[in-house]
């Protein structure tokens, strides 16, 4: 996984959320610790909101903070909520081929793609939040 996707954003913030449920976390203070603009936090995290895992709160006290238990959250909810594929599927705005050798392979091909996608989301299902989130984290401790 790219260190820098959404996906791991998003998973590397839970993780800490998890450690510590009820604190409330502004877009900055999450932006400051990974390395990323605010902006591109609010993005993703918006797309956890939407999926029902965050909610935001706005004002001066406001931030971001699970809307239900870690362990209620698997890394296959983070990762269908942000609609980000680690196998990449068929090209679907592709001309078609006048080929009928390379149009059977594409769709072999694409049939493989779909089958490894379904499996990652099961494995990805086997697994919360609270799973990966460590005791402690020396940066966050210092």
């Amino acid at each position: 996984m790219k260190r820098n996707s959404r996906l791991s954003l998003a998973l590397h913030t839970l993780s800490h959320m998890a450690g510590d449920p009820d604190r409330v976390r502004t877009s900055a203070d999450i932006a400051d610790h990974a390395g990323t603009n605010p902006v591109v936090v609010r993005r993703v995290l918006g797309k956890l909101r939407e999926a029902g895992l965050l909610v935001s709160e706005k004002g001066h006290a406001g931030g971001w903070r699970l809307a239900k238990p870690a362990r209620g959250i698997t890394l296959a909810d983070v990762y269908l909520a942000l609609d980000e594929r680690l196998v990449s599927g068929s090209d679907s705005d592709a001309e078609p081929s006048h080929c009928s050798v390379e149009t059977d392979l594409q769709t072999r091909v694409a049939e493989v793609l779909e089958e490894i996608e379904e499996s990652l989301v099961q494995r990805l299902r086997e697994t919360s939040i609270t799973d990966v989130h460590p005791k402690s984290c020396s940066y966050c401790d210092s």
